[in-house]
């Protein structure tokens, strides 16, 4: 179990690559043969993992209501994604940038499988944030 910032996207932040509330961001959902490599840096690096099941499109979904709050600490934030009419079970869920090249943002490790019947799945994001950023 193990959850994680993509080494690339840390660097693409950085570089001015990504802009988290302009950019086209998605989260899709994993199998339990996910695993977190920082060093994985493109969607391709991971897709095979990716989950299926009733209600839910390869690819995942896309986040609406991106927002970046600044402060002592900084979030980024997202309206929570939700799947309805599925049946499935999710381990992991990865965001990733298509607009900067399909790269990888982040990994959420669910410790558990997370499961639907026929109902609505719906990943609920921290009121902390989706991702924040402070200084030590």
């Amino acid at each position: 179990m193990s959850s994680g910032i993509y080494n690339r996207f840390k660097s693409n932040l950085l570089n001015k690559v990504v802009d988290m509330e302009a950019d086209t961001i998605k989260v899709m959902l994993m199998n339990d043969s996910h695993s977190f490599s920082a060093t994985d840096h493109n969607i391709s690096a991971v897709s095979a993992n990716e989950m299926t099941g009733t209600g839910y499109t390869a690819g995942g979904g896309t986040l609406a209501s991106k927002a970046v709050t600044e402060g002592a600490t900084t979030k980024f934030d997202a309206t929570d994604q939700a799947w309805s009419s599925s049946t499935f079970s999710a381990y992991h869920a990865v965001l990733y940038d298509t607009t900067a090249g399909n790269n990888l943002i982040c990994s959420f490790d669910f410790g558990e499988a997370k499961s639907v019947s026929n109902g609505t799945f719906t990943l609920q994001f921290s009121t902390a944030g989706v991702l924040t950023l402070a200084t030590v």
